[in-house]
C-alpha cells in the first residue's frame, strides 16, 4: 500500500523526526509499510543518525502499540551478563544470582523489543537470539525449561555486518534473520538542507531553555554547515547549537567565520564506522595511520641495523649497504657511489671503546627487536586520552573513540585502567 506525502508529513511530526530529504522519506515510507506486520526489521545507520526513532514508529504503529516497548543497547550490557539480561535467570544460576529474574524477552510478551548496536552482541547469544526469531523460544540461563515468548524484534547496527560476518563475529543466519526488512537511516551529511532545519529547530529549543534570543545563521555560515561531516550526526549538531547558544554572547547572528570557531576539525579521532554501501575491502582511517606509523617504525629499525651492521663489518661496509632493502628504491646513481669503498671515520677513542660501551651498542639489536610499534600500545594511548577528555564518563569517551561502551569496558579491563 503506498504512503502518501501527507502521511509520511504527519508521522515525522508526530514522532519528531524533521527534514525532507529524499532519502530520510524513503526511511520513514519504508517503516510505516512494515510496521502493521509482524517482520523483523534491520535498521541500519551512522551513530547518532536517529535510529530509534524509526523502531518507535514500528512500535506504535503496529497492532502490537498497546503492548510494551523495550530499547536495549547490546553495546553497553557486559558479556557476562547480557544472556540473563535478555532471557532471565534461575535462583543459584550463577554467582550472585540470589534470587530467579525475569528477561526482557519474558517481560515484553505481545510487545517491541528495540536490539540496538546488533553488532556487538556475542555470538553465545546470537544462537539464543536466533531460536527466539525462528520459533519464539527461549531458556533462561540456570534453567532447562523451554519457555515461549511472542515479541517482535527489532534490530539496528552503526556498523557493516556482512563484514563482521566475513570476520566471524557475527553469524550469517541471524543476519538474513533480522534483515527480512533493511531500513536505511541516512547520516546528517546526506541529508542537505535538512540541517539547517535541525539548526533552528534546536535553536529554538535551547532559546527557551536558556531564555536567550535565538541564534541565526549568516548565508555563508549555511554554506559551511551544509558542507560540514558531521561524524556525531544529529547528536553532534545539537550539542554544537546548544553551545553556540549559551556562549556567543556578542551576536546572536552566527557568521561563517564565527561558526568556524565552534566547529571542531575533522577526523581529530579516528572515524571507524563503515558503511551500509562500502566495499567489504575499504578500511578506516586508524587502520591507515597504523600501518603508515608501522612502517616508519619498520624502517627505523632497520637503519638501526643497518648502523649495526656496518660497524661491525667495516671492510665490507659498502657492499652492505648497496644490498641492503632501504636503498632498493633509490632513483640516484647507485651504482657508482657503492662501487667505492664506505670508509667509516671512526676515531682511535671510539676504536678503543671499553666493553660497556660495545654492549651499549649491541644493545640496539635488542631494542630493535623490543621497540617494534605496538598496536595495543597506540590503542590503550587513544583510550587513556579519550577518558581523560570526557573526565573518565566512559560513555562518552567511548563515543569519540566510535566503539561502544561494552567494548570500552572490555578494553579498560584488558589494560588495567581501572584507575
Amino acid at each position: 500500500m503506498a504512503i502518501t506525502e501527507t502521511e509520511i508529513q504527519s508521522v515525522k511530526q508526530r514522532f519528531g523526526i524533521i527534514g525532507n530529504s529524499p532519502l530520510l522519506n524513503n526511511a520513514v515510507n519504508v517503516a510505516v509499510q512494515v510496521a502493521p506486520t509482524d517482520m523483523t526489521v534491520l535498521i541500519t545507520g551512522e551513530s547518532g543518525s536517529g535510529k530509534e526513532s524509526f523502531s518507535k514508529i514500528i512500535h506504535h504503529l503496529s497492532q502490537r502499540k498497546h503492548g510494551q516497548f523495550i530499547a536495549i543497547n547490546c553495546g553497553s550490557i557486559p558479556e557476562g551478563t547480557i544472556d540473563s539480561e535478555l532471557f532471565g535467570h534461575e535462583k543459584g544460576s550463577f554467582t550472585g544470582a540470589h534470587e530467579a529474574r525475569k528477561g526482557y524477552f519474558e517481560v515484553t510478551n505481545g510487545g517491541t523489543i528495540f536490539l540496538d548496536e546488533i553488532g556487538e552482541m556475542p555470538l553465545g547469544t546470537q544462537a539464543r537470539l536466533l531460536r527466539v526469531l525462528e520459533n519464539g523460544e527461549f531458556i533462561k540461563v540456570g534453567s532447562s525449561k523451554v519457555q515461549k515468548t511472542d515479541v517482535r524484534v527489532v534490530a539496528a547496527t552503526n556498523v557493516n555486518l556482512m563484514k563482521s560476518v566475513e570476520d566471524g563475529k557475527f553469524r550469517e543466519d541471524l543476519y538474513y534473520r533480522l534483515s527480512t526488512v533493511p531500513i536505511y537511516v541516512p547520516p546528517l551529511r546526506e541529508r542537505g538542507k535538512d540541517i539547517e532545519l535541525l539548526f533552528r529547530k534546536f535553536a529554538g529549543d535551547f532559546s527557551e531553555k536558556y531564555r536567550v534570543k535565538p541564534i541565526s545563521l549568516t548565508d555563508d555560515a549555511k554554506e559551511i554547515i551544509v558542507k560540514y561531516r558531521f561524524p556525531g550526526n544529529i547528536r553532534q549538531l545539537k550539542n554544537l547549537v546548544e553551545q553556540i547558544s549559551v556562549l556567543s554572547t556578542d551576536s546572536k547572528e552566527i557568521t561563517g567565520e564565527i561558526l568556524q570557531r565552534y566547529l571542531p576539525k575533522e577526523n581529530s579521532l579516528p572515524a571507524l564506522y563503515r558503511g551500509a554501501g562500502q566495499d567489504k575491502d575499504s578500511i578506516s582511517e586508524r587502520d591507515i595511520l597504523y600501518k603508515v606509523l608501522f612502517d616508519m617504525k619498520k624502517d627505523f629499525n632497520d637503519l638501526k641495523k643497518l648502523v649495526l651492521d656496518t660497524y661491525n663489518n667495516q671492510g665490507n661496509a659498502g657492499q652492505i649497504v648497496k644490498d641492503h632493502p632501504l636503498f632498493a628504491d633509490v632513483d640516484a646513481p647507485k651504482e657508482k657511489v657503492m662501487d667505492e669503498p664506505l670508509v667509516l671515520n671512526v676515531s682511535p677513542t671510539i676504536q678503543a671503546v671499553d666493553d660497556h660501551h660495545v654492549e651499549d651498542i649491541h644493545d640496539i639489536t635488542h631494542e630493535t627487536e623490543d621497540d617494534s610499534l605496538s598496536i595495543e600500545k597506540k590503542e590503550k594511548e587513544l583510550i587513556i586520552r579519550a577518558l581523560r577528555k570526557n573526565n573518565n564518563k566512559r560513555k562518552y569517551a567511548a563515543r569519540d573513540l566510535g566503539i561502544s561502551e561494552r567494548t570500552l569496558y572490555r578494553k579498560i579491563k584488558q589494560y588495567d585502567l581501572e584507575d
